[in-house]
């Protein structure tokens, strides 16, 4: 956790999530002030498209070994990518 200014006065997130699901932003406006800041929004994840046969039977499988099917994709393309270095 940075440095700034914490009007919750908790030491971890959860301390400060706590503070903020009892108390509400109007209780200390006055305590706050403006800030400019950045921000840049960069998705993690990349959307591919397959074919309508192949994802049902990748989500079949997938629910066979009890997880999604955005794992089980993400596992098979690691292996494939681990034999493709050697």
């Amino acid at each position: 956790m940075n440095k700034s200014k914490n009007i919750s006065k908790g030491k971890t997130y959860k301390e400060i999530g706590d503070y903020w699901d009892r108390h509400d932003l109007s209780e200390v406006w006055d305590k706050t002030r403006e800030v400019d800041f950045e921000l840049s929004l960069k998705s993690e994840l990349t959307y591919y498209s397959l074919d309508k046969v192949l994802s049902d039977e990748i989500q079949s499988m997938a629910r066979k070994r009890g997880v999604s099917a955005d794992t089980l994709i993400n596992l098979w393309l690691q292996e494939k990518l681990m034999e493709q270095k050697k």
